[in-house]
């Protein structure tokens, strides 16, 4: 027979008050139901916990060095409420949270900093991925939710939700030997405000495009080749890289130019410099998708942290289905 919680606070309180009747009147009864409850819980352990006199009830020594671990086993059966209830707050438990690389320097710090300080006990479980493998990941149940970029495949309308959280337009990294040159043809000096300067699409056309391959990314892959279509150019595609800061250290090492979102301003590396687009830049948006109908209490916390953001977001924030339509600039 395995021993209860009852019978087990029995032990304490007699181990504690070293007198039958002391524990029962502690606990609130007659001695004699007590006695019976400590002798079975030795019988169902097959060990003494207490010698008896007439005069003294003293535990064995497998008593006093089983008595600790009760403690803390009553102390763990008497957290269980409160845990279950912080659960059901969503106050605790684990969200796995996946992101794509372009999040990394200005969204996801600040959802990552609300929700730690509204839900400290939360724990975070954080993988980089691109959209592809976050929504395979997300329909497998293996995370929680993602921030992605649109558009999502469309077989995958009906089993995710999403909602738009930033949009931000691109601007172009440059190798800062290329940048500055572009400034010094014909005047012989770069102006002082050189490096902060708008380019155009017709300046960089002639240099290798550094951009995440199609098949991972389509919509972002689309947003900058479409941007150079529709000002007649064709991008010369040099290298492909799937990680935003990789993209950016081939820019940095000369090995051409590439567009990115303006909040990879916070990537600073040595070599690159960051200018925005004479014409009308495009915007790439970012947005967080889950399971339909799949939301737990500590993923409903971060969607409401989310949701906050989309409300202060320019344009539409109201949750809407994936889309497949590229986005345009």
């Amino acid at each position: 027979m395995t021993p209860d919680l009852r019978q087990l606070r029995y032990f304490v309180a007699v181990a504690e008050e070293r007198h039958f009747g002391r524990a029962a009147e502690r606990l609130s009864m007659t001695q004699p139901p007590l006695s019976q409850a400590i002798r079975a819980l030795e019988e169902a352990l097959g060990v003494a916990l207490f010698a008896r006199t007439k005069r003294t009830v003293e535990l064995t020594p497998v008593g006093a060095d089983l008595l600790p671990e009760v403690r803390k086993l009553l102390a763990a059966a008497d957290g269980l409420r409160p845990l279950a209830q912080s659960l059901a707050r969503g106050e605790a438990g684990a969200l796995s949270l996946a992101f794509v690389s372009t999040a990394d320097y200005g969204l996801l710090p600040e959802l990552l900093r609300e929700f730690a300080a509204r839900y400290p006990h939360v724990r975070l479980q954080l993988a980089e991925a691109t959209s592809d493998v976050q929504i395979d990941e997300l329909v497998a149940g293996r995370i929680d939710a993602g921030l992605v970029i649109p558009p999502l495949p469309p077989r995958h309308a009906a089993a995710l939700t999403y909602v738009p959280v930033m949009r931000e337009p691109l601007v172009a990294a440059l190798p800062s030997t290329i940048a500055r040159n572009l400034e010094t043809r014909g005047r012989g000096a770069a102006p002082p405000d050189w490096d902060d300067r708008p380019v155009t699409l017709a300046q960089l056309a002639d240099f290798p495009l550094v951009i995440f391959p199609r098949h991972l990314a389509p919509g972002f892959y689309d947003i900058i080749t479409g941007c150079y279509g529709a000002a007649g150019l064709s991008p010369r595609i040099g290298q492909e890289a799937i990680q935003m800061q990789t993209i950016v250290s081939l820019v940095s090492a000369g090995m051409g130019v590439a567009l990115v979102p303006r909040s990879l301003r916070n990537l600073r590396r040595t070599g690159v410099v960051y200018r925005p687009l004479a014409e009308r830049a495009p915007i790439v948006e970012t947005g967080l998708a889950w399971r339909t109908g799949d939301v737990s209490p500590v993923l409903g916390g971060f969607i409401e942290i989310v949701r906050a953001h989309a409300a202060a977001m320019p344009g539409p924030s109201t949750p809407q289905r994936p889309k497949s339509k590229p986005i345009r600039c």
